[in-house]
């Protein structure tokens, strides 16, 4: 048999073996002496340390995302929200809370068009979700992901294909969403199905849309804050300001001279 063949043989059973690993759920931990800011999530597995809230509003974000069925996260880039939602995501499916992870965003943003990228559409689009995938990877392992993946427990895909799909007990997640538009929006919040978790995430000041693709000036991530923020007790809008920002501290100072 051929060498390469054996290694990849080698590379399967690694991975079923990865996989069948056993996780160890602790419970979720509340220091009431503290408050929100030091919310723990419990971990994806034994080697992957407690996701802990770095300041109040991803302590906030991080129980909101707990109990909520749908929570917008919105907010200036480098406050944690993809890595929240991510990591979240990667406990909830470790611990069997959920059955699948469903990782969606607009295939446009930073002047960039995918059709001009490589590859098949799971090439083109990974690029889009690196962040996610590295979190992903980091808390669950990359055999772990990519055996996952394969089996379709992790699904990442372009959300104008999510159309006529619904997603039943999955950890769904939209991200950028500042550049779907209101019929996409529309489109993504009636795909989850029974016992699913959901999270938007994105920079209203920050759309890619063109005028042209708004709805009285507003795109879909601004448009179902405004009509869904007091609609019901299942939903739940956490707001980031730059202040948060857990980058390198002269982010605030550029997001400051380019906000005016």
């Amino acid at each position: 048999m051929p060498r390469r063949n054996k290694n990849a043989q080698k590379q399967r059973r690694k991975d079923r073996q990865n996989l069948k690993e056993a996780y160890v759920h602790k419970e979720d931990d509340f220091d009431s002496f503290e408050g929100v800011e030091h919310f723990q999530h419990s971990p994806a597995k034994h080697k992957c340390k407690p996701l802990e809230a770095k300041n109040q509003a991803q302590g906030q974000y991080m129980a909101t995302i707990q109990s909520k069925v749908i929570t917008f996260g919105i907010g200036p880039a480098g406050t944690g929200k993809t890595f929240i939602a991510a990591a979240m995501a990667a406990d909830a499916l470790a611990n069997k809370e959920v059955d699948k992870i469903v990782i969606t965003r607009p295939a446009i943003g930073a002047d960039e068009d995918p059709g001009a990228l490589p590859g098949d559409i799971d090439e083109k689009y990974d690029p889009y979700i690196a962040p996610f995938l590295e979190v992903l990877n980091d808390r669950l392992g990359a055999s772990h992901v990519r055996l996952l993946r394969n089996n379709g427990r992790i699904l990442s895909e372009p959300l104008a294909f999510m159309r006529g799909k619904t997603f039943n007990k999955s950890f769904v997640v939209l991200d950028e969403a500042q550049n779907t538009t209101v019929s996409q929006m529309k489109m993504f919040l009636t795909r989850f199905g029974d016992d699913s978790k959901v999270v938007v995430n994105g920079d209203i000041k920050q759309c890619d849309l063109k005028n042209r693709e708004l709805v009285d000036g507003m795109s879909g991530l601004e448009d179902a804050v405004r009509r869904l923020r007091k609609k019901s007790g299942d939903i739940a809008v956490c707001e980031f300001t730059k202040e948060d920002s857990i980058r390198h501290g002269l982010t605030k100072t550029i997001l400051e001279a380019y906000e005016g």
